[in-house]
């Protein structure tokens, strides 16, 4: 009896002592971490900002980071992926309007819109919607996801990508690295990816929800790329561009990803 209460006081004594050193090492941690993730968030806010170009606005080491994860992205990217579908049932009545960059000249008006695609050597090829409307048509619900955060279900027809370039003899300009796409006014343009702009389900859409597009969406064309954040998905298709070097983005100039791939 003697020895076990002799033992009680050294084994709560030893419990106590654990405890406390749990304890330091837990705050000791804590500290030391949150010193190196404020010293981490001061050298990236002083370090320099990257040199003004097709991308602006990011300090340089974000900006290497982003582009060292597009690569990272376009070798494992594949077409035959595929983003998930919905039933018709599903997709929103009230679409979301991201944004009206580029669509805000009051003089434009829709029977008047032409698109024009850059051709080899300065050739200029010039197309109406009702031409685009005789072609197969394609149509897709999906999830459409905006940067900010949001995402909703929608759907859109219209003629794929890959079948336009087929129809009008692109194929040799389409070989080109890049996409480039602006609105007819210049306020906003994307640059894309040439693999991201044939994915099977990348579509020059001028329907939503069966009616034609509504002038706040985008009308009369808009890009719908699924595997793109909306950023990318530019309203009222004015000129389309093919390069091997990036096309100008306007994000891209603010600072965000140039790539914004799903």
């Amino acid at each position: 009896m003697e020895n076990k209460e002799l033992k009680r006081p050294s084994l709560e004594a030893t419990i106590d002592k654990k405890i406390k050193r749990r304890t330091f090492i837990s705050f000791a941690s804590f500290f030391a971490l949150s010193g190196l993730g404020l010293g981490a968030w001061k050298w990236l806010y002083n370090s320099p900002e990257e040199i003004s170009g097709i991308t602006a606005g990011a300090h340089k080491p974000l900006r290497d980071a982003l582009n060292t994860s597009e690569q990272v992205f376009k070798q494992v990217y594949s077409n035959t992926h595929l983003v998930k579908t919905y039933p018709k049932s599903m997709a929103a009545t009230d679409v979301r309007v991201n944004g009206d960059i580029g669509l805000t000249d009051e003089t434009f008006r829709v029977q008047d819109w032409q698109l024009e695609v850059e051709k080899e050597a300065g050739k200029l090829l010039t197309i109406g919607i009702e031409q685009l409307k005789k072609l197969p048509k394609t149509e897709i619900i999906y999830s459409f996801k905006c940067i900010e955060g949001w995402d909703q279900i929608q759907h859109w027809g219209g003629l794929s990508f890959s079948d336009f370039i087929q129809h009008f003899n692109l194929e040799s300009q389409s070989k080109k690295a890049y996409v480039g796409m602006q609105t007819p006014d210049e306020q906003y343009y994307v640059g894309i990816d040439r693999e991201s702009a044939l994915h099977p389900q990348t579509i020059l859409a001028y329907e939503m929800n069966g009616h034609p597009i509504p002038v706040e969406n985008g009308a009369p064309l808009r890009l719908i790329i699924p595997v793109k954040y909306g950023v990318k998905n530019l309203k009222r298709i004015g000129r389309i561009t093919f390069s091997d070097t990036r096309p100008r983005d306007f994000w891209a100039e603010q600072g965000y990803d140039y790539y914004s791939g799903l």
